[in-house]
C-alpha cells in the first residue's frame, strides 16, 4: 500500500474537538520558471490559532516529501531545499483561517500535487486530516497560449426517444479547449447542496488544450428537477466555478430546440466536434480496410512463392 493509500486526502468531517476540516479549493495553478506561486488551503480548528498546519508535495511516481509546517499565525515558517533558504514559506491567517504556501525560484522539478494537512483527536486516536490537493503546473516562459483557456462547454440533452424507451435520460456536458488539464467536474440538482453520482471521461489532449465529458444520468423520479453541471477550474472566468444548468426532463425539450436556444459559438462547437469524430471514424475505417489489403496481398504472395519453388 502507497503512503496516498494510507492516508484520507478527501476532505471530510471529524468528530475531534480541534481541526475538523482541511479544503483546498484551487484544482491547479500555474506559473513559469522562475516565478512564485501562491498554493492556499482552509482550515476549520477551535484552536486556529496554534494549530500546526503541515505542508506536503508528491511528484510524478515518487513518494510523499514533507516540506514544511507553521504554527504561528505572526512569523512564517520557511524550508531550505535545493540550497535555497526560503524555497517554500507556509502562513497562517487568523482573519480567514487559512494557510498559504509560497513556492519560491520556481523549476520544473517543483511540479507536482501540494497537500495541506493538520492533526485531529478523535476518540484518543491522532488523525492527520488532509486536503484534496492543488497541483502545481510549471509552464515555459516562451509558451503561446490564447487569451481564453477557460473550459468551453456544450451541452447534449436527452432525446424523447430515450426518455420514453427507458424513463431515464442522459445530460452530457462537453468541455473542450481549456489549459491546463487539471479540472474537476460534479453535478447537483439546481438549489441543492447534494452531489449526485455522475460519470466521468478521461481528459483527452487535443494539440495544445485538452477536452473532457462528463454525464448524468436522469431518472424518472428527478425528471422534474433541473441539474448544474458545476466545473473547477483555474482559468474559469472571474475566478468563480461554471454553472451549466440542464431543463428538467419533463419539458421535453429535443436536441434541435438545445441548439435553436444556445448561441452560435456553441452550436459551432457542436459542429466541429462532429466533424472531428466523423473524420476520425473515417480515419480508423480507412486504416482497417488497408490493413485487410495489405494482409491479402501478402498472403497472396506468400502463396504464389511457395507454388514456384515446389
Amino acid at each position: 500500500m502507497s503512503v496516498l493509500e494510507a492516508f484520507t486526502f478527501l476532505s471530510f468531517w471529524a468528530l475531534g474537538l480541534s481541526l475538523s476540516r482541511v479544503e483546498q479549493s484551487q484544482v491547479s495553478v500555474s506559473a513559469e520558471v522562475k516565478k512564485s506561486v501562491d498554493i492556499n488551503c482552509k482550515i476549520e480548528s477551535t484552536n486556529f490559532p496554534t494549530e500546526a498546519v503541515h505542508w506536503y508535495r508528491q511528484r510524478t511516481n515518487q513518494a510523499l516529501e514533507h516540506l514544511v509546517y507553521v504554527t504561528s499565525i505572526t512569523v512564517p515558517a520557511q524550508n531550505q531545499i535545493g540550497g535555497k533558504s526560503n524555497k517554500v514559506v507556509a502562513r497562517k491567517n487568523s482573519q480567514t483561517f487559512t494557510s498559504t504556501l509560497t513556492v519560491n525560484f520556481i523549476e520544473k522539478e517543483d511540479a507536482g500535487i501540494y497537500y495541506c494537512a493538520g492533526w485531529n483527536c478523535d476518540s484518543s486516536r491522532w488523525i492527520k486530516i488532509f486536503g484534496e490537493g492543488t497541483k502545481l503546473i510549471v509552464t515555459p516562459p516562451d509558451r503561446n497560449l490564447a487569451a481564453d483557456m477557460s473550459p468551453k462547454p456544450t451541452i447534449f440533452l436527452p432525446s424523447i426517444a430515450e426518455i420514453n424507451l427507458h424513463n431515464t435520460g442522459t445530460h452530457l456536458c462537453l468541455l473542450e479547449k481549456f489549459f491546463p488539464d487539471a479540472i474537476k467536474v460534479y453535478w447537483k440538482e439546481k438549489n441543492g447542496n447534494t452531489v449526485l453520482d455522475s460519470q466521468q471521461g478521461d481528459v483527452i489532449q487535443t494539440n495544445d488544450t485538452y477536452m473532457k465529458f462528463s454525464w448524468l444520468t436522469v431518472t424518472q423520479k428527478s425528471a422534474d428537477k433541473e441539474h448544474i453541471c458545476i466545473v473547477k477550474h483555474e482559468n474559469n472566468k472571474r475566478g468563480t466555478d461554471q454553472e451549466i444548468l440542464f431543463p428538467s426532463m419533463n419539458k421535453e425539450v429535443t436536441t434541435d430546440v438545445c441548439l435553436k436556444d444556445t448561441s452560435g459559438t456553441m452550436q459551432l462547437q457542436l459542429t466541429n466536434t462532429s466533424a472531428y469524430y466523423t473524420y476520425l471514424l473515417l480515419l480508423l475505417k480507412s486504416a482497417l480496410y488497408f490493413a485487410i489489403i495489405t494482409y491479402c496481398l501478402f498472403r497472396e504472395t506468400t502463396v504464389c512463392s511457395a507454388w514456384k519453388r515446389s
